[in-house]
């Protein structure tokens, strides 16, 4: 049985930044109004023909990745990608990054579990990676969200949150056992789905003919819905128990954490957090005022960003709470820094209504 580590990291966002006030020229908001609910200043949207899609630019995060690395295209065996705003409905952006990156025939699979997926296919590439079957994964968050959000004052609550971009990871095997992922824990609560979805177009529900056909100017089923109120009280909750339970398996306290480096979804749940687990500002990673929520990106978006800054050092453990489950890992990079992280991810039900929670090794 082999461990698994993050070898390399990389992330990508496009050059066009809507601020606040950008959005107070479409929509009855204001630069106030969304820092003082969101924390939000601004966040990156691609323009439109722009040659950036969600596959694109997850391509271009995997190419700074695979290089962080030292790795070739040619090494990597297995590709998972985890997006809610896919170029097609199938096939799946994955195979296109493959084409892309003229990889062999190697298998690709894309996760569709919202702001977790890429906790998700993290946990997929570690159990591939332990049982031997593969070498080295890459693992893919990229959402393209501006095309779809409703850009009105019907849309602000749920618009001025959400950014595009990309954050890419290669998981690679460890032999040494004391190092790597310990564990993952997987919970669900799948009857607060609709608490924050995009109902239609779906097979089960209204077809895209079903819309062409009633022509309704007021229906939102197509558009993201969410119970800001309702996803905010469950996450702050949801949150400090699942960061707790991944703890309490590896027989650590908060007294062991080095670095928070929670999914960007609000910073006021970070802030929650941060002041139930009185951790002080500096053990805090935020990059959500630069970036919006970026969902399924967050994550490898925010761990490349604070790996660059020189905030995590060899030994530190960083918890890295995400919108459903918790999850550890170990970044072994080239430089000789290795980042112990504990992701303990949980919302109760962003997007999906999973929570679930994994665990690393700390060593």
């Amino acid at each position: 049985m082999f461990n698994s580590k993050i070898s390399g990291l990389g992330f990508y966002l496009p050059e066009n930044i809507v601020t606040n006030n950008d959005l107070s020229k479409i929509m009855d908001t204001s630069d106030d109004w969304i820092k003082e609910r969101t924390g939000i200043k601004e966040r990156r949207w691609i323009k439109k023909n722009s040659e950036d899609t969600t596959s694109v630019m997850g391509v271009k995060a995997a190419e700074l990745a695979i290089s962080d690395a030292k790795l070739e295209n040619k090494d990597i065996d297995f590709i998972i990608f985890a997006t809610l705003s896919p170029d097609y409905f199938f096939p799946g952006s994955g195979v296109m990054v493959q084409d892309m990156m003229d990889m062999n025939t190697i298998g690709a699979l894309d996760v569709r579990n919202q702001c977790s997926g890429f906790i998700y296919a993290l946990s997929i590439a570690d159990q591939f990676i332990k049982t031997g079957m593969y070498n080295n994964i890459l693992v893919i968050g990229s959402e393209t969200h501006s095309p779809g959000l409703d850009k009105t004052t019907r849309g602000r609550s749920v618009s001025v949150i959400f950014g595009d971009g990309a954050g890419a990871a290669v998981v690679s095997r460890e032999k040494d056992n004391s190092r790597g992922i310990l564990s993952t824990h997987l919970h669900s609560q799948g009857k607060y789905a609709k608490e924050l979805s995009v109902i239609s177009p779906g097979m089960g529900t209204r077809w895209v003919s079903d819309i062409l056909k009633d022509n309704d100017p007021n229906d939102k089923s197509y558009l993201p819905y969410m119970n800001g109120q309702f996803v905010f009280k469950n996450a702050v909750v949801r949150f400090s128990e699942v960061i707790n339970e991944a703890l309490e398996k590896n027989n650590l306290t908060k007294n062991d954490i080095k670095l928070l480096i929670p999914h960007q979804a609000n910073l006021r749940i970070s802030q929650f957090i941060q002041k139930s687990f009185k951790l002080e500002n500096s053990q805090v990673f935020n990059n959500i005022s630069k970036y919006g929520n970026t969902t399924a990106a967050s994550i490898p978006i925010a761990l490349a960003e604070a790996f660059q800054a020189n905030l995590i050092s060899k030994g530190d453990i960083v918890a890295v709470p995400h919108g459903r489950w918790s999850r550890g890992f170990d970044i072994d990079h080239p430089e000789g820094k290795k980042m112990y992280a504990l992701d303990p991810k949980d919302i109760m039900g962003i997007w999906t209504g999973d929570r679930s929670a994994v665990e690393y090794a700390v060593r």
